[in-house]
């Protein structure tokens, strides 16, 4: 594996169940049944030789039960597990201040935290206490942001960033003003982690936008990107934000305490 290419894995560790009228918006529009639906929750780990870079951080104890959310292994296990080195300080990408993507930030508190300007100002801002944008967020989990902010370890960006070689953040919008992606080199070809520009894969599919969203028209675009992406071959491997299909998609991890519960893409020299 060379400075530019990585393994990335994908890790479950939470889940829920639902209907689809509680995910799609609007979801009666599409004349399809209020089907049962489940959601996976993930956390994702860039690693190479040189370098770990870490994608949110999942949901915290509190920010899931409050939710009636089911723990399948907690994030802090699961970075042991990977030999993630928490002392050494591995960035941090947010692709978005949800709290069941910023929820265990406190378990990195020297790292550098990267995320799009327009996210950091939105959540730091006057409508994020409006009940629609309110009820995706922790507020502690906001402070823990502002404090880092504080502390000058936010990186902010705007449209683009390459983060390292091999690793470029982008930012899509939709979901919350300044959601952002995540492309990675891998072995196995370029990979897209879409966090929630994808909740699911059926979302891209078929054009159903999700149900909480920040800016319609930019999730829609964000679609029309990702699949102008994939058609072009900048990306070939797509990985969604939370449907429970994308582990079985990717080489499974079969031994150790991630069996079950994660898969990689590209290999780890």
């Amino acid at each position: 594996m060379t400075a530019d290419t990585y393994r990335v894995t994908i890790v479950k560790y939470g889940e829920r169940f639902t209907h689809k009228s509680d995910v799609y918006l609007n979801h009666h529009i599409y004349g399809q049944d209020d089907d049962p639906i489940g959601m996976d929750y993930f956390i994702w780990v860039i690693q190479n030789s040189e370098r770990t870079i870490i994608v949110d951080t999942g949901f915290s104890k509190h920010g899931g039960e409050v939710r009636k959310r089911t723990f399948v292994i907690d994030p802090a296990l699961a970075y042991d597990a990977l030999g993630v080195d928490r002392e050494a300080s591995p960035v941090v990408v947010v692709t978005h201040a949800h709290y069941d993507h910023i929820g265990n930030l406190g378990l990195f508190p020297t790292s550098e935290l990267v995320l799009a300007s327009s996210e950091f100002e939105f959540w730091t801002g006057p409508l994020a206490t409006r009940r629609q944008f309110h009820h995706s967020v922790e507020d502690e989990e906001i402070a823990t942001l502002a404090a880092a902010e504080a502390e000058g370890r936010v990186r902010r960006y705007d449209g683009s960033l390459e983060l390292a070689p091999g690793v470029t953040v982008l930012e899509v919008g939709g979901h919350t003003p300044g959601q952002s992606v995540v492309i990675v080199q891998t072995t196995e070809g370029p990979v897209l982690l879409a966090s929630d520009s994808i909740h699911y894969y059926e979302e891209l599919e078929q054009d159903m936008p999700f149900a909480f969203v920040a800016d319609l028209p930019a999730m829609y675009a964000g679609f029309d990107t990702i699949n102008a992406m994939v058609a072009s071959g900048e990306v070939t491997h797509v990985v969604s934000g939370h449907d429970p299909s994308t582990l079985s998609r990717f080489s499974p991890v079969t031994d150790g305490e991630l069996a079950g519960i994660a898969a990689t893409i590209g290999t780890l020299e």
